[in-house]
């Protein structure tokens, strides 16, 4: 059994690597060959008064890929502004995600990795096939509201799958778009801005997204947007009503969370999960409306990837991908080819498989 770092994978990943093993992920489940098992949480008072506990599962197989993942963290979560969600594990800087990987073959546990890099690859290698599927063939234009780790994956994703010319990022803090724009402008090689406002970055861009961690929504001004731009997002509540309103086709990745609610169940940012605690301190936890993104005038990614309904029909329409479910396959489907990869080329750190094997039945 292999222990896999960050900084293996990151040795052993690049985007190019995620798309195409999420794709093969999505080709599974589109012929029966993959399942996966929506997000759920657990929330517990924890010994902070300003926050929770929360404990997060995904999971997921893929028969092509062979192999069952399941993704777990482990969080600590306060709201310091009721704007923002901010988290850690035992101390701020500190975090705990972990994905397990087994055979389904033979059962064998295969490799325990550090979630960190993986968990915003994969998130912005599905913001890439949603680019791929809708966006324009010659979009060349980003605009990010946003720069921390998912907007970094985003835009690698974006430069995979489309051309790019030009990318404008803003996100409050100068220091950090000024940073976000120097980085990845040397890592990709493209001229990138650091625009002073949200406007700014939307208006001209033939892509747009939203990788924020707000709890608010971020844009909600269709007026900014290009002639035939394409829209995507990482939370929820980030795209305001007016801009999904204007869409001429919204598309969702897949159920983010559990559909039938259970007794005990609660509704949380979206996901569904089940909390402790009395109601005070429940009511620490802000819970922001998401109710764009229910019913029934979005579409799904995989009627979309199977041909049964059509995507972007011409070069004026504005469309939306929600960037949001399948997050277990996806897990199952980047963490496994790491695995195959680390075998492969003879990284990671060996753990006897013995020590996860037992001779009493369960």
């Amino acid at each position: 059994m292999l222990l896999i770092n960050n900084q293996e994978v990151e040795q052993l990943f690049d985007m190019k690597s995620c798309l195409e093993a999420l794709e093969t992920g999505y080709d599974d489940l589109l012929k029966g060959d993959a399942v996966y098992r929506p997000r759920l949480d657990v929330w517990v008072p924890c010994e902070r008064p300003d926050g929770y506990y929360r404990w997060g599962t995904m999971e997921g197989a893929s028969r092509k890929i062979g192999v069952f993942a399941i993704r777990m963290k482990s969080d600590i979560v306060h709201w310091p502004d009721g704007k923002t969600e901010e988290k850690y594990c035992m101390q701020p800087g500190t975090w705990c995600g972990l994905i397990m990987v087994f055979s389904v073959r033979n059962g064998e546990p295969l490799a325990i990795v550090n979630d960190g890099l993986l968990q915003h690859m994969r998130v912005g290698g599905c913001a890439g096939l949603g680019a791929r599927y809708l966006s324009r063939s010659d979009a060349s234009v980003v605009g990010v509201i946003g720069s921390g780790g998912m907007a970094r994956s985003y835009l690698e994703a974006f430069h995979e799958v489309r051309k790019l010319k030009k990318v404008k990022v803003y996100s409050p803090t100068r220091a950090h778009r000024e940073a976000y724009a120097a980085e990845m402008g040397v890592k990709l090689g493209l001229s990138v801005e650091a625009v002073e406002t949200p406007e700014a970055a939307v208006r001209g861009s033939h892509i747009v997204a939203a990788c924020t961690d707000s709890t608010r929504v971020v844009f909600n001004e269709p007026e900014w947007l290009e002639e035939g731009a394409h829209i995507t997002c990482v939370r929820a509540c980030e795209i305001g009503p007016k801009v999904v309103k204007r869409c001429d086709l919204s598309v969702k990745l897949g159920r983010n969370t559990v559909e039938t609610m259970d007794e005990g169940m609660v509704r949380l940012h979206g996901n569904v999960g089940y909390i402790a605690g009395q109601p005070e301190e429940r009511a620490r936890i802000p819970n922001p409306e998401v109710d764009n993104y229910r019913g029934g005038f979005f579409k799904y990614f995989m009627d979309l990837k199977a041909g049964s309904i059509p995507g972007r029909t011409n070069s004026r329409q504005v469309t939306f991908f929600i960037n949001a479910g399948t997050q277990g396959l996806q897990f199952a489907a980047c963490a496994g080819r790491v695995y195959q990869l680390a075998r492969e080329k003879g990284v990671g750190r060996e753990l006897p498989t013995e020590w996860f094997l037992q001779d009493i039945r369960d």
